[in-house]
């Protein structure tokens, strides 16, 4: 079955927003899990004008959505370091998955080294619901 709309639920986890010009920590929307069977972020990187910034992904889990912690690295598919990207990876894409046994999960983006120019960045949170179909359009 090549169905993938009916298997995926889309949650906004960074909201586009007026560009960034410092090194202040974006920290995502929580994704509740409960009802899914896994998810990942995907991060939409856009035109970056800064000539030096780095940024550092960082993916924590909870079980009552205030007390979070940094996941263990057996509980993601891929790295921080490959979703982390740089001043000159315009207009590209980044990926995380999350397998973890917790209920909550966020994201941190850390720029460092933004210190002239603008930041562009979104992301959403891919869900896979235990039941099928998904909400269309996304709850």
């Amino acid at each position: 079955m090549r169905d993938i709309t009916n298997g995926l639920d889309l949650k906004r986890a960074i909201p586009p927003q007026a560009a960034r010009t410092d090194n202040t920590a974006i920290v995502s929307t929580v994704a509740d899990l409960k009802g899914y069977d896994g998810c990942m972020l995907a991060i939409n990187i856009g035109a970056n004008t800064d000539a030096n910034a780095t940024f550092a992904v960082l993916i924590e889990d909870s079980d009552d959505n205030s007390t979070f912690a940094a996941v263990d690295d057996a509980y993601l598919n891929g790295t921080e370091a490959l979703a982390g990207f740089q001043f000159d990876d315009d207009n590209e894409l980044r990926k995380i998955g999350y397998v973890g046994i917790k209920r909550y999960v966020r994201a941190t983006i850390t720029p460092s080294g933004n210190d002239a120019g603008n930041i562009f960045v979104t992301a959403e949170w891919i869900l896979r619901p235990l039941r099928e179909p998904a909400a269309n359009p996304p709850a």
